[in-house]
């Protein structure tokens, strides 16, 4: 596997020898200090071009950084579907190396990208032949700082955890698992996670990432609710399904009193309390 110092240099070398690129700076996880370094960290790149077309009508370039494993090119993808895509302005390869590098590489003219350049705070130029880039301050997470939420959106977070449980014990009691699956990771769960989200950042007054999709829950939860946190998790089993959800409820219940306390509103308890009744009694019926 290539180390960070060969990565870094192709990419500049590649950079300074083009004509038609004029600038790189870079993205993501290698940007936050913050960020323990590890070899599976992405080399989040972008290419300011003197247009896009000639990358795009040989795309064979690309392999300039190495021998490709797989890649995706996210924006042909998201064209298919009928995504509005302008690729004059920008385009964007995702390349995993058979070395294992991977590099996610986005090519955009000067005026996108100095509009990408200043909307991100993780963001280090990298080189500048034309001094385009204009003066930014040093590379850092508050951009993806958690926020406190409003009076309305915890209100709601809570509504719609203990709403849509009664479709997950009805789906679960029917034996229709991938519906109660689906409703329980992609409706419950994300406000379990939006609730665990708020809980850590008021610890640390809101001024924290927990990173994309909670992957560092572990690093900011005390360890007793990250392993609880975990096994709000199920496999396809009925009872495993059920054991989860159980779960979800109480550490949903502590984290929102919790929460609940900071914001200086009230919980839902009757709620929490005539949900979790009902989907007992669902668990429990014969039929």
């Amino acid at each position: 596997m290539r180390s960070e110092k060969e990565m870094f240099d192709l990419i500049l070398r590649v950079a300074q020898t083009e004509e038609r690129i004029r600038a790189v700076f870079m993205n993501g996880s290698r940007a936050n200090p913050l960020v323990v370094k590890d070899t599976y960290q992405d080399y989040d790149i972008v290419f300011v071009v003197t247009e896009t077309e000639s990358f795009l009508s040989d795309k064979s370039w690309v392999n300039v950084f190495g021998e490709i494993a797989v890649m995706q090119e996210p924006d042909s993808n998201d064209f298919g579907w009928g995504v509005s895509c302008d690729f004059s302005k920008s385009y964007g390869w995702l390349i995993l190396f058979k070395d294992g590098n991977r590099i996610d590489l986005r090519i955009m003219t000067k005026e996108k990208s100095i509009e990408h350049y200043l909307s991100d705070s993780l963001t280090v130029p990298l080189f500048d032949k034309d001094n385009i880039f204009p003066q930014i301050p040093q590379s850092s997470d508050t951009d993806y700082w958690i926020k406190v939420p409003t009076r309305q959106m915890y209100d709601g977070c809570c509504n719609e955890f203990w709403w849509c449980l009664n479709n997950v014990a009805k789906g679960i009691k029917r034996d229709h698992i991938p519906y109660a699956m689906r409703m329980y990771t992609e409706v419950i769960h994300i406000q379990l996670d939006k609730m665990v989200e708020w809980y850590i950042a008021m610890n640390h007054g809101f001024s924290v990432s927990t990173g994309m999709w909670g992957k560092y829950y572990k690093k900011y939860l005390p360890q007793d609710l990250y392993d609880k946190y975990l096994k709000t998790y199920s496999d396809g089993s009925p009872e495993n399904l059920w054991n989860a959800v159980f779960t979800a409820c109480d550490l949903f219940r502590f984290l929102a009193q919790e929460v609940s306390g900071y914001l200086g509103c009230t919980y839902c308890i009757t709620d929490d309390e005539n949900m979790v009744k009902y989907i007992t009694n669902v668990k429990n019926a014969a039929h």
